[in-house]
């Protein structure tokens, strides 16, 4: 019997080194094909890296206030590069510290990193991508890419980081980050930010103040040391622990830097007239065209005044929040219509929304001086008696306030007062069409409707109209057109516009002796009328008080001579407040304001001065006798009992 032959022969084993070899091999060439095709897939389109140190920038403009402090500045604002070797040791390890710690080890992206960022992704998907980027890969979004978060936008950033780890040096990479980054308000890299937070060049950077600046990486906005100094301040805190823990500081070098105090730069600190910087900043454009250099805007605004604006009407909004006070503008003007307060909202920061010159809301009997001005032109005196008594002019029937009717009073009476039933007759009686004519006239430019409502401030208009249509009453009757801008020229000196080439012979818009009358009258209101909470004591004063349908909107609008001031409140969803009238909450935001302005701005009394008006025809000295009683003691349509200035009687409001 034969033997079996041999069977097939087995595969010798592989030692574990060769397995190693082996599988190491395999997946190389997968990972060179792997990197082909991302390479492949990635980099079609990648961006141009020839312009790698160009600077493209939008020219800065920088606000200058009427005595030439800096107001804001706005655009962009980089410095020269500076470099590394000038900054203080601690700067670019603060930066380190708490952006990439593993900076100086890893190829431009760090594998940890980057796994740790998907894991969260997934964890939180339709949220933002958290991509784990080290400051190579910031660096080459900041040169080259959009900050569009996806993927296709982190691959490319992967493989730019790489193109700059072979091409520059650690050094060099860090010394680009810092003098490109972009750490809010404006201000791209590290120079330009000390300047503008600091007031002083990056080379005198304190540890406190660069532990400041390497924290606001995480979002210049959020971390700003001007609008979230808090938050601000625990990002710090967490940088500088960042920088113990990897051995850049000692613990004794961070508690000193707790220790010393971090100052932001005033300007920017106080951030005073955003809302002013903001609507200047529209114009400059339409006045001197498209900036092609850093420019400087001498403006009309009056730092300390505008500050104590500011105060005063977050102040007043403050005490009305009881009574559903949310929001509130006021624009102060001079004579000549130079804007030197204008604030137009409570807080910048929470809502940017302009209420000085964008938002439209009805006068309220704000709006009556006009109406009366066209009666006074055409003939009628403040001591001409008329009727608080019902009336109908088409389907329309006014009241009063209290629903109830006082009978003959003078006209100057009836305005003090804020009589409905007066007005909405003299309005009927003078033309409507007269009446808008006269409020044009003066500066106001929103949409006048005639009808017979429009008597009791049925008409939208903005605080800034207000004030500049009520500057002829100050200033002796000529037209003050509110304006922001004086001067606009080159960071080298150019003049480009100048206000005082452009105006144009000032216009006389109130003559006599309508002027004299209708300053008589609106004194009338502060001294004995709605307006009472809004007396300045030692200043000769006069306004008049608005208040809307249902309390949406409440005025003052007052002036001594050649200062004009304009104040809203109300809510900017238009809801009703809590019977706030203009004689309460606006007129004390108006005095507090006035309180501090005037005797900075050395007020003058207003011009023009008094006019006696001819006797009234079969006129009643007792019956004027009795209506002067009533008056002082209170009671009548237009408002409450009378009462001291902190107690002012409450206005009509229009039906």
């Amino acid at each position: 019997m034969a033997k079996p032959g041999p069977g097939p022969r087995r595969p010798a084993q592989r030692t574990p080194l060769q397995a190693l070899l082996y599988w190491t091999a395999v997946l190389g060439v997968w990972g060179l094909i792997f990197v082909a095709a991302f390479f492949a897939v990635f980099a079609v389109d990648l961006p141009d890296t020839s312009k790698l140190y160009d600077v493209e920038r939008q020219p800065s403009i920088s606000y200058l206030d009427r005595s030439g402090a800096m107001v804001a500045v706005r655009g962009s604002q980089y410095a020269p590069p500076i470099d590394l070797d000038k900054l203080p040791p601690y700067v670019p390890k603060a930066f380190i510290a708490i952006e990439d710690r593993w900076f100086y080890w890893h190829p431009g992206f760090n594998p940890w990193g980057i796994a740790r960022s998907q894991i969260y992704n997934m964890q939180n998907k339709g949220g933002p991508l958290r991509g784990g980027s080290t400051i190579t890969q910031q660096l080459a979004r900041n040169l080259f890419l959009t900050p569009s978060q996806n993927y296709r936008r982190k691959a490319q950033e992967l493989i730019l980081a790489m193109w700059l780890e072979a091409k520059f040096s650690k050094k060099e990479i860090l010394a680009l980050y810092l003098n490109r980054v972009y750490f809010g308000g404006g201000a791209y890299g590290i120079e330009a930010a000390s300047q503008r937070y600091f007031g002083k060049p990056a080379s005198q950077l304190t540890l406190g103040e660069s532990a400041l600046l390497a924290g606001m990486m995480k979002g210049p906005n959020r971390y700003s040391p001007v609008s979230a100094t808090d938050r601000a301040e625990r990002r710090a805190t967490i940088v500088l622990d960042e920088m113990v823990r990897i051995g850049a500081i000692t613990p004794q070098e961070r508690d000193a830097a707790f220790k010393t105090p971090v100052r932001v730069n005033p300007t920017l600190a106080n951030q005073r007239a955003q809302y002013f910087t903001d609507w200047v900043d529209d114009q400059v454009r339409s006045l001197v065209g498209e900036p092609t250099e850093d420019l400087v805007v001498e403006t009309t605004l009056d730092l300390p005044i505008q500050a104590a604006a500011e105060q005063a009407l977050r102040r007043g909004i403050e005490a009305g929040k009881g009574q559903g006070v949310e929001q509130g503008a006021l624009v102060a003007i001079d004579g000549e219509g130079r804007i030197r307060a204008y604030v137009g909202g409570a807080n910048y920061t929470e809502s940017q929304f302009d209420r000085a010159t964008t938002a439209r809301r009805q006068a309220g009997s704000a709006f009556k001086p006009f109406v009366y001005l066209a009666a006074m032109e055409a003939g009628r005196t403040p001591s001409d008696m008329v009727v608080d008594e019902p009336i109908k002019i088409g389907n329309w029937s006014p009241r009063n306030y209290t629903n109830d009717f006082r009978g003959p009073m003078t006209l100057q009476t009836a305005l003090a007062q804020s009589i409905n039933t007066v007005a909405a007759r003299l309005a009927n009686e003078v033309g409507t069409g007269n009446v808008a004519a006269a409020a044009q006239r003066l500066g106001i430019k929103s949409h006048i409707q005639l009808d017979p409502s429009m008597a009791l401030g049925a008409v939208e208009v903005s605080p800034l109209e207000m004030a500049q249509a009520y500057a002829p009453f100050s200033n002796g009757g000529f037209l003050a057109k509110g304006y922001g801008i004086q001067r606009i020229r080159t960071a080298s000196g150019k003049i480009l516009y100048d206000h005082s080439v452009e105006k144009s012979e000032r216009r006389q818009v109130i003559g006599s002796p309508a002027l004299q009358y209708m300053n008589q009258m609106m004194r009338q209101v502060i001294n004995g009328g709605t307006g009472g909470r809004a007396k300045v004591a030692g200043y000769d004063i006069a306004g008049k008080t608005g208040t809307t349908s249902d309390y949406r909107d409440a005025w003052f609008v007052g002036y001594t001579g050649g200062f004009v001031t304009a104040v809203w409140v109300g809510k900017d969803n238009n809801k009703p407040m809590k019977r706030v009238t203009g004689g309460n909450a606006p007129a004390a935001v108006w005095r507090d304001f006035m309180s501090a302005a005037l005797p900075k701005l050395k007020a003058q009394p207003i011009p023009g001065g008094t006019v006696e008006p001819p006797p009234a025809a079969g006129a009643d000295p007792i019956g004027d006798l009795v209506d002067g009683i009533a008056d002082a003691i209170g009671g009548g349509g237009g408002g409450q009992p009378a009462s001291p200035p902190e107690k002012a009687p409450a206005e009509d409001v229009p039906y």
